[in-house]
C-alpha cells in the first residue's frame, strides 16, 4: 500500500485530488495538508510514502517546503502546478532540486475541470511509491537469501562505432520522470566547443520546456534552447523538443535542419523520443550518440533499434543505481542496444570520451 500526503492550500482540490487517489486499490489517502508548514507536520505525523505538494502556497509555499523535505525526510514528492509563468519556472526548479515528477492543473491553482489530469495523479503517485520501495529494498539487508538464479545471457555485444573516422557527430537525449535533474547533471558538464549538435527530447507538457530550456542554458556553457521549426542543428547548441509537438532531424544539403510537428504517433507521447531518433536513423554520414536516461516506459528502444540498424551509432544507457525510474534504459539495455552503462554523473564523460575516440 503506498500512502500519500495531499498538500494544496485549495479545500477544493485537496478533497478532488483525495477522492481520486484513495479510489485505488493500491493507495491509502494518510491525511491532507493546507500549506507547506502545516505538511512538515503532518509528515513526522503520518510518515506517508507519497506527497502531492501544490507549488504555489501561502506561508510556506512549495519550493521552500520541497528543499526541507527533501532534507528531513525519505519519500518521493509530487508537484501539482499550475499554467502561470512564475508557477512553470518554479516547477522546473523543483524537479532540479530532486522532486519525482509533477502534474498541471488545467485551469488555474482551483481547477473545476482537474478530472481531466486523473490518470496523471495516479500514474505518477503509483510510479513514485513503486520508485520508493525498489530503492528500499536495494538499501535493505538482505540475510538468508538463496543464491540469485542465472543470469540470461545477454543479447550478442553490439559492435562499437569506429575510431578514426572523420564523420560529423549528432548527439541525441531522451529521458523522462527524473529528466530534468538528470540533464542538469550531464548537459551542465558538456564543453561549448563541443563539436556536435545535441537534440533533447525530455517528455514534458506544453509550456514547461521553454523554462526547462532557459533554466539549463543559464547553468551551462553550451548553448540550450526550445527547439524551433527551420532551426539549423549547429555544433555547440542543444535543441529541446517543445511540450506537445514531436522533434525530428533532416538533412537539406549540407545543414542539419528541425522540424516540429503536431501529428500523433503510437506513443502516448509528445514528444517522443522514438520519433526523434527514427530521423536521425534515416541521415547518412554521420556518427550518432543516443543517450537514453531515467524514465517510466520504453519510449526510445524503438528508435535505438532503427539508429544501430543505420550503423555509425553508439548507445549509452544511465545505470539502474542513478535512475529516478529505471524504465527507460532497461528496457534498450535489456534488448541488448547499449554500448555502455553509465551512472548519470559520467554520462558527459562518456559522451565526451566518445567524440574524442571518434576523432582520434
Amino acid at each position: 500500500m503506498i500512502r500519500v500526503l495531499v498538500v494544496d492550500d485549495s479545500a477544493f482540490m485537496r478533497k478532488l485530488i483525495s477522492d481520486f487517489l484513495s479510489a485505488e486499490q493500491e493507495i491509502e489517502v494518510v491525511g491532507t495538508a493546507r500549506n507547506g508548514e502545516d505538511a512538515l507536520k503532518r509528515i513526522k505525523e503520518l510518515n506517508p510514502d507519497v506527497v502531492t505538494l501544490d507549488v504555489e502556497m501561502p506561508v510556506l509555499n512549495g519550493t521552500e517546503a520541497l528543499k526541507q523535505i527533501l532534507a528531513e525526510h525519505d519519500l518521493a514528492v509530487i508537484m501539482v502546478s499550475s499554467q502561470t509563468k512564475q508557477g512553470k519556472e518554479l516547477t522546473i526548479h523543483c524537479l532540479e532540486l530532486g522532486a519525482f515528477d509533477f502534474v498541471t492543473k488545467p485551469s488555474g491553482s482551483i481547477s473545476l475541470d482537474l478530472h481531466k489530469v486523473r490518470g496523471q495523479i495516479v500514474e505518477r503517485v503509483l510510479a513514485a511509491g513503486l520508485s520508493r520501495k525498489r530503492t528500499e529494498k536495494q538499501v535493505s539487508p538482505k540475510p538468508f537469501m538463496k543464491p540469485p538464479s542465472p543470469i540470461p545471457a545477454a543479447a550478442p555485444r553490439l559492435q562499437e562505432v569506429r575510431s578514426g573516422s572523420s564523420l560529423r557527430k549528432i548527439i541525441s537525449i531522451g529521458t523522462s520522470t527524473g529528466g530534468p535533474r538528470a540533464l542538469q547533471r550531464v548537459v551542465t558538464k558538456l564543453p561549448k566547443d563541443i563539436e556536435a549538435p545535441i537534440l533533447i527530447v525530455q517528455h514534458m507538457p506544453a509550456g514547461f520546456t521553454a523554462s526547462l530550456a532557459t533554466r539549463l542554458d543559464y547553468l551551462s556553457q553550451i548553448t540550450i534552447k526550445e527547439a524551433q521549426d527551420g532551426d539549423i542543428a549547429k555544433n555547440g547548441v542543444a535543441y529541446i523538443a517543445p511540450g506537445g509537438l514531436n522533434m525530428s532531424l533532416h538533412e537539406q544539403g549540407a545543414a542539419l535542419v528541425i522540424r516540429l510537428s503536431p501529428e500523433d504517433t503510437d506513443s502516448r507521447h509528445k514528444p517522443s523520443v522514438n520519433y526523434l531518433f527514427e530521423s536521425i536513423s534515416n541521415i547518412k554520414g554521420y556518427e550518432k550518440i543516443a543517450v537514453i536516461m531515467t524514465g517510466m516506459g520504453s519510449d526510445g528502444t524503438e528508435g535505438v533499434k532503427k539508429m544501430v540498424a543505420s550503423g555509425h551509432t553508439k548507445v549509452i544507457a544511465e545505470k539502474e543505481e542513478s535512475c529516478v525510474v529505471f524504465g527507460m534504459p532497461k528496457s534498450v539495455i535489456k534488448a541488448g542496444l547499449a554500448h555502455e552503462t553509465r551512472h548519470v554523473d559520467d554520462i558527459a564523460h562518456a559522451i565526451i570520451s566518445s567524440m574524442k575516440k571518434e576523432r582520434a
